[in-house]
């Protein structure tokens, strides 16, 4: 018999799919321990007892897998709908997944992977990720409408603002958008492959974002992003792709002056929850005493000036600040230092190369000061 009550990892799998519609098979690490997550999918496709907080009791399958290789994904049964139904998400769901049908081509697919793997990520992170639980965005009038506490809205959420498809965001790879108290988060998905950006459809998407914040939770501008990859391989090579470009505006650091790389793995999921339960001045005044803050008044970008080292704060992860450390000190004969976690350091080593010398932090550490659990 499975128990099928809030918080039970069933429970947290079905609320899941109600948002994604299908997740990857490959990535079912994301949602815990692995082996008991596939040993738990294994049994949901095929009929099993479960059993809810009332008291009672079905027998039904509520899984089934489609697809194969690195496209196969879990997704809800045809014939367990009907739990949706206990977590209000059947109209929702129904619209979002073209009532229970799925396109087979590889482009559909692959988006709808990033898009559940985000999902995935910022639901472990404790952030808010149920459409059908959040207010609607509106394109109308200005007036905050979204919750003070963390909250991602899916790319589809944003896409369909006023019932219309938006069209300044369909050359864009975004995934979605997290919204927090005074600030917003673009969300991109790159998975194993370097971030491909599409240009101006870069800067049209976030024109589009900055307007929805603007009208809808009291933002003016959205200058950031958080750019989820497989590993910190992933953010060498995006930074590879990136300065290659030959056309300087096409790149991301053009589009976002502070993307934040989070590796999809458990210490990604713990920096995530740094950047959306906290903010960047409270971090920075843990670290550094105040007086040997440069308060953004330097020649160029660093945090803090002590005994003649020049010091930036990687802990975010922002890679667009990194780019612009690194450009303003090579040819300078500067003493430079990089502080980050050691899940950090080999990355930052490899970028930066001769020009600083790396400091790591424990993660622990920066969570007690923050005053954030450890998951």
């Amino acid at each position: 018999m499975i128990h099928f009550r809030p918080g039970s990892q069933v429970y947290r799998l079905v609320t899941l799919l109600s948002v994604v519609g299908e997740f990857p098979m490959r990535s079912v690490r994301l949602l815990g321990r692995e082996r008991v997550y596939k040993t738990l999918i294994g049994k949901l496709t095929s009929p099993q007892v479960l059993r809810f907080d009332d008291g009672k009791e079905t027998r039904c399958r509520l899984l089934t897998i489609a697809g194969r290789g690195a496209g196969k994904a879990v997704r809800l049964y045809k014939g367990a709908l009907f739990f949706l139904s206990d977590l209000s998400a059947t109209e929702y769901y129904m619209n979002a997944f073209w009532k229970h049908r799925f396109p087979g081509d590889a482009a559909h697919r692959e988006r709808n992977f990033r898009i559940a793997e985000a999902v995935a990520v910022c639901m472990a992170a404790q952030i808010e990720t149920r459409p059908y639980r959040l207010p609607v965005l509106q394109n109308h009038m200005i007036v905050h409408i979204v919750p003070s506490k963390p909250t991602f809205y899916p790319s589809r959420s944003l896409k369909q603002i006023g019932g219309l498809e938006m069209n300044k965001t369909m050359y864009s790879r975004m995934a979605g958008a997290i919204f927090m108290t005074g600030k917003c988060y673009a969300v991109y998905n790159t998975r194993g492959a370097a971030m491909k950006w599409n240009g101006m459809g870069e800067f049209k998407a976030r024109h589009n974002l900055s307007e929805i914040g603007r009208l809808n939770a009291g933002i003016q501008d959205v200058d950031s992003a958080i750019l989820f990859g497989e590993s910190y391989e992933v953010a060498v090579r995006t930074l590879d792709a990136n300065r290659a470009r030959a056309h300087p505006e096409q790149r991301f650091d053009s589009v976002y002056a502070h993307i934040h790389f989070v590796p999809m793995n458990d210490f990604g999921i713990r920096l995530l929850r740094i950047l959306t339960h906290s903010d960047t001045e409270k971090l920075l005044s843990v670290l550094f005493p105040k007086e040997s803050r440069s308060m953004g008044q330097g020649v160029f970008e660093y945090d803090a000036y002590i005994d003649g080292v020049y010091i930036l704060s990687h802990l975010d992860g922002d890679i667009a600040r990194l780019i612009r450390f690194r450009e303003a000190i090579e040819g300078r004969r500067l003493s430079c230092e990089v502080l980050c976690v050691e899940e950090q350091r080999q990355f930052v080593q490899s970028y930066l190369g001769k020009f600083a010398t790396i400091k790591t932090i424990g993660l622990g550490d920066i969570e007690e000061a923050l005053g954030l659990e450890r998951r």
